[in-house]
């Protein structure tokens, strides 16, 4: 039986010590700021990137891994008979994807890629559960079935505090940002089917707390959860809010809080607070 590797871009909320644990090759994307480029986990740190993201000129430019990185890694990947399973972010919110499904056509390894439909630790979660069924003896189609399975299981809810870098990207209009802006509008976003929606807005934090509770309330009452986690942009005074709440609910479970990647932090913007989760 060949063995199966796991290839994933760096938008997968990952720590270090996953990464080693199953073996997986992280591909990085990269970040434009007023004229450099920083590539993820290479010359730029999740933590370096808000406080540079807010001296910047000018919003930067986040930019998908070239072809040639993912031919490279699926080459490497290859090189002891494997053949790899390549998990990219959603396609809606980058085109990596298609890179990854271009660099399979360009490679002698066998590959397959897939669209996990999330993103940030909601990518990790089906990432880590497809690397058990892999060293279970699991083939590439047990694994996606699997991360199939825990996506249909997961919740992935985010706050924007500062709709600025949503305008400035092109995702809200202007006038649409000007508005909120003077009327303290705050958004709560949460991903499915693999696209981001809105699920509430309304004025201030208070609102923004209304729907934690919501959810919170939601996570309390439903089914077990397994496995949370939640990212931010320099969110901490609302990150050790939920973190309190959420560690209440599921004392038992650690809680992997991180600053989120460049590419999700440049569109969410200073402030925004992720929480991910996904149940039996």
């Amino acid at each position: 039986m060949s063995k199966i590797k796991i290839v994933a871009d760096s938008s997968a909320g990952l720590t270090d010590e996953e990464i080693k644990k199953y073996d997986i090759t992280i591909v990085p994307l990269s970040v434009m700021i007023d004229g450099t480029v920083y590539v993820e986990r290479e010359t730029i740190t999740n933590d370096q990137f808000p406080m540079m993201m807010k001296n910047a000129k000018s919003l930067p430019k986040t930019s998908q891994p070239p072809i040639g990185k993912f031919v490279d890694a699926f080459d490497q990947a290859g090189t002891d008979g494997s053949e790899v399973l390549c998990v990219t972010m959603m396609a809606s919110i980058s085109g990596t994807v298609h890179a990854a499904e271009q660099a399979a056509n360009l490679t002698k390894t066998k590959v397959t890629v897939y669209d996990c439909q999330s993103t940030d630790r909601g990518m990790a979660f089906q990432i880590i559960e497809a690397a058990k069924v892999i060293a279970d003896g699991g083939t590439v189609d047990d694994a996606i079935a699997k991360m199939k399975d825990v996506l249909q299981k997961s919740k992935l809810y985010l706050a924007i505090d500062n709709l600025d870098n949503l305008v400035a990207g092109g995702r809200i209009s202007k006038f649409a940002g000007a508005l909120s802006r003077f009327m303290n509008i705050k958004v709560m976003l949460q991903v499915y089917d693999g696209e981001i929606h809105v699920a509430s807005k309304g004025r201030g934090m208070k609102a923004i707390h209304k729907e934690w509770d919501k959810i919170l309330d939601e996570m309390a009452n439903g089914p077990k959860v397994l496995g949370v986690g939640i990212s931010h942009v320099e969110g901490m005074s609302e990150v050790e809010r939920l973190k309190e709440r959420v560690q209440a609910i599921c004392p038992e479970l650690p809680i992997v809080v991180r600053e989120t990647v460049p590419i999700i932090a440049t569109h969410t913007g200073l402030g925004a607070c992720c929480l991910l989760y996904y149940t039996e």
